[in-house]
């Protein structure tokens, strides 16, 4: 099992309170979480990115818990074993598209590991998102966001973390785009060693997934 959670319930000082549904995903599992704004899709994710502290409950992530870690054993943790595609997508504008994604083997010696060669693997990962050379080359700020959300994937894609994460990715994307785009990303994720939490408001995204988890709000259970 790449991820399991367990109990979590998550309060905001402004008092907002959130009880989610225990998850269990093991290598090649394809999980949608929707809900509408505001039912906890988000926080549930930060919870498992680490991005937001443990209250109560508690997760495990291949094999280790995060009521066992602290400050930079788990972000090691995180670094080495979760990929993260952020609704912001947090690219560097100034930096090349190959630049950005080659930054998802900086903070970690595991993933750095399993690359031999990066640049084959970025341009293999590339290919397969429908990114061209050019686009590789080009500063970041100067894609638009169908392409950013690509770079984005390479990032967190490469050196194969056991679990994706992906906030609303495809946000701001038309209905067709989404679709090729989730058709891309879901053909270019290793279905013998990962899993994927990918969260959403949007229902057309359903029949791509193994599983769907619908959040209705706090206190949801």
């Amino acid at each position: 099992m790449i991820l399991t959670t367990q109990a979590l319930h998550f309060k905001y000082p402004q008092g907002e309170s959130f009880r989610f549904p225990d998850l269990a995903i093991a290598a090649g599992e394809k999980i949608l979480i929707m809900g509408p704004s505001g039912c906890g899709k988000s926080t549930l994710l930060s919870l498992i990115s680490g991005a937001l502290p443990l209250q109560s409950g508690d997760i495990t992530l291949t094999g280790t818990t995060y009521r066992m870690l602290r400050g930079t054993a788990l972000d090691r943790m995180r670094a080495d074993h979760l990929g993260v595609i952020f609704q912001t997508l947090n690219l560097i504008p100034y930096l090349t598209g190959y630049q950005n994604a080659a930054l998802g083997l900086q903070f970690s010696a595991i993933r750095r590991r399993r690359v031999l060669k990066p640049s084959d693997e970025i341009h293999r990962l590339a290919r397969a998102l429908g990114l061209s050379q050019q686009h590789l080359d080009s500063q970041a700020r100067a894609l638009s966001i169908g392409q950013q959300q690509r770079i984005a994937v390479i990032r967190a894609l490469l050196g194969r973390p056991e679990l994706i994460l992906a906030d609303e990715p495809t946000s701001a994307l038309d209905p067709e785009s989404t679709e090729r785009f989730i058709q891309e990303l879901l053909g270019s994720f290793d279905p013998s060693t990962q899993g994927m939490i990918l969260v959403s408001h949007n229902p057309a995204l359903q029949p791509f997934f193994d599983r769907v988890i619908k959040l209705k709000g706090p206190q949801d259970v």
